[in-house]
């Protein structure tokens, strides 16, 4: 069976509020790995990011009502799966470095798990801009990762502004084919 990778304006709009809020979530997560001279740019940041998920919201409002994604009942399986073991790699790493002392490491492990999460998750969402969105993140989580076995830079600022840059601009990405009629 051949994939069918064509979404519905909907489909885009429902990504890039998606990827919108997660950006806010990480830029947040940046303030405790940078200075407060940078945690202004954060800010703003988190509040474009914002912004483009709320357009994104009322995109979807006045779009119409097509989807041509997890619309079946094993496309719905398949993304609780993968969404669910993305999930459970995050709970269990993240406790599994916070109880060995590796705190630090904790945004590296999950920025990771949500960039590998991107891969299965693309033909069920039929995005294939998912597939360059996880090598990016993957990139930025082994950024994150050698910068600070070497040097003094908490990973958290690393993954917060890398996470956050990226997931803003797949979201802008994908509000700007919802918009497109």
């Amino acid at each position: 069976m051949t994939q069918d990778w064509r979404q519905t304006r909907l489909d885009h709009a429902i990504t890039a509020v998606i990827l919108g809020l997660f950006a806010t979530a990480w830029f947040g997560w940046a303030h405790v790995g940078v200075s407060s001279a940078v945690g202004v740019w954060l800010d703003v940041a988190s509040v474009v990011a914002g912004l483009v998920a709320v357009a994104a919201v009322v995109t979807a409002f006045r779009v119409p009502r097509q989807r041509a994604v997890a619309t079946t009942r094993t496309q719905r399986r398949r993304y609780g799966i993968i969404v669910g073991i993305e999930f459970t790699l995050i709970g269990l790493g993240g406790a599994a470095l916070n109880l060995t002392g590796g705190q630090r490491w904790v945004p590296v492990w999950i920025l990771a798990v949500v960039a590998v999460h991107f891969f299965p998750l693309a033909p069920v969402l039929a995005n294939r801009a998912l597939y360059p969105l996880g090598a990016l993140l993957c990139a930025v989580a082994a950024t994150a990762l050698v910068t600070g076995l070497v040097s003094t830079v908490d990973p958290a600022g690393i993954t917060g502004i890398g996470g956050g840059l990226g997931l803003a601009g797949w979201a802008a990405y994908d509000l700007t084919l919802a918009l497109r009629g």
